[in-house]
């Protein structure tokens, strides 16, 4: 069996925590270890697991890799999407490198951003999927309702599948429901929510795709066959892979198939989708609130509160709220409502700001720069680079850059020169300079940038050698 981490998801309704160069799956949101990373160990103790296959946006790829090397886990994939096209498409190139890998192994698949808080019952709940499984079934696992939930899809039950088996036939998936429809179908007792995770054979899922979504499973081959190996990661084909349609595995093949059977979960499971799902899955207080950072709280009852980079934020006399404080936006929004906060990330992005997709903090494959202060024709950064990483040999035609030196060893390719730079000292690279920057030491490379000029986006890149296969 081969887990397969769908991680491709933006996180929208997370903002602004969660950005499109950052999304919340590489969040720690729950507990130390970011989504992703607690995805993966859930599944520590499963016999017969197979390293897993992450797929993910190729933008996302260096921070795929470092949080797996983190943990310690070594995956036997990562495939690239050059751009999103939702779950259909990324289960098809999964399955596709699965069969060449192994004969026609299970597909255990799995979001990289859901909460699941009783890991015994999840992974017992896996163990009575794989027998149908490896029958031909296409396993969904369905969350046993806590509540008349609005954001979730629902699967209403059909009769068991025989008398010894724990799976359900499917009568029909149902979208998301008003809240009056929600309420009857957890009155109901027949329905549960459509968790989108999944277990089925490589060749199943692959066969569906072929009867009832042809087109996308061509393009899936097309993208796979002209792939190319970049370092860890396995690159598609961006011409097929973009020519493919948007759609979801389930539906394109789940709501058609006549071989879906759903499992009952109840696993303490969210796809946290919302600040009011984290909420809910969140500690709180004996006033029901959730306090995250620095935060004091005075006679305000049943809030979300949430503090990063060290700011205090302080509420007194409010109920019901949910106040996300990062160190260049703010959130405020009442509980029952943050469903709705993607519609700001849409403003964002039609005014193209900065907010919806970057962070103070941007991550590189070399580590990251923080921007601490920009202005008319001039911009500061505290960049860090990690022990024997190095930033692309390259030059700018709009802007110059002053490094100082706060802590470790810069080894820096000015023009034709090489020099190496300690604590306190500093180098000017003007404009149109050839120049890079590799820390040679053990230990991570601070210094701080000043970078003046008429332009100073980060496409006035001009890059003439990388390690990382970036342009």
């Amino acid at each position: 069996m081969i887990p397969i981490i769908l991680s491709g998801g933006s996180g929208s309704r997370l903002w602004p925590l969660s950005r499109g160069m950052f999304p919340k799956q590489f969040l720690s949101l729950c507990n130390k270890e970011t989504m992703l990373q607690s995805t993966l160990q859930r599944m520590v103790g499963i016999p017969d697991l197979d390293s897993p296959t992450v797929v993910c946006n190729e933008e996302h790829r260096f921070i795929v890799a470092e949080q797996l090397r983190e943990i310690k886990i070594a995956p036997s994939a990562i495939i690239l999407e050059p751009a999103g096209r939702n779950t259909a498409p990324a289960v098809a190139v999964a399955a596709l490198a699965a069969l060449q890998k192994e004969d026609d192994p299970l597909l255990l698949v799995l979001a990289a951003d859901h909460v699941i808080q009783d890991i015994a019952a999840f992974q017992n709940a896996i163990t009575q999927a794989r027998d149908l499984a490896s029958n031909g079934a296409l396993v969904t696992f369905g969350i046993v309702p806590t509540h008349p939930e609005t954001g979730y899809g629902y699967i209403e039950l059909g009769r068991p599948v025989d008398r010894t088996a724990v799976g359900m036939l499917i009568n029909r998936f149902v979208e998301k429901p008003n809240l009056a429809l929600a309420q009857q179908y957890v009155n109901s007792g027949s329905y549960l929510w459509n968790s989108g995770m999944f277990l089925f054979k490589a060749s199943a899922v692959l066969a569906e795709l072929a009867t009832h979504a042809p087109d996308i499973l061509l393009a899936s081959k097309l993208a796979m066959e002209s792939a190319t190996v970049d370092h860890d990661f396995l690159r598609l084909d961006a011409e097929a892979f973009t020519a493919c349609r948007t759609e979801s595995i389930d539906h394109a093949v789940m709501e058609k198939t006549a071989n879906a059977v759903v499992l009952p979960l109840q696993a303490g499971w969210s796809d946290v989708g919302s600040w009011d799902a984290l909420w809910e899955v969140s500690k709180h207080d004996a006033a029901g609130n959730v306090l995250h950072g620095d935060v004091i709280s005075e006679a305000s009852h049943n809030c979300y509160l949430y503090s990063n980079e060290g700011r205090l934020l302080a509420v007194h006399g409010v109920d019901d709220l949910i106040v996300v404080n990062t160190e260049d936006a703010v959130l405020v929004t009442r509980r029952g409502q943050s469903q709705n906060v993607k519609n700001i990330v849409e403003v964002l992005k039609l005014s193209a700001r900065r907010e919806a997709e970057q962070h103070c903090r941007v991550y590189r494959p070399w580590g990251s720069y923080h921007r601490v202060d920009a202005g008319k024709r001039y911009q500061v950064k505290r960049i860090t680079v990690n022990p024997g990483a190095r930033l692309s040999v390259q030059m700018h035609h709009h802007r110059a850059e002053h490094w100082i030196v706060v802590s470790g060893t810069a080894k820096v390719l000015h023009g034709k020169e090489d020099l190496l730079l300690t604590e306190n000292q500093s180098i000017y690279i003007p404009v149109g300079e050839v120049h890079s920057l590799e820390n040679p030491g053990k230990i991570p490379l601070e210094l701080i940038e000043v970078q003046s000029g008429a332009y100073l986006g980060e496409d006035d890149i001009v890059r003439l050698k990388d390690r990382y296969g970036r342009t």
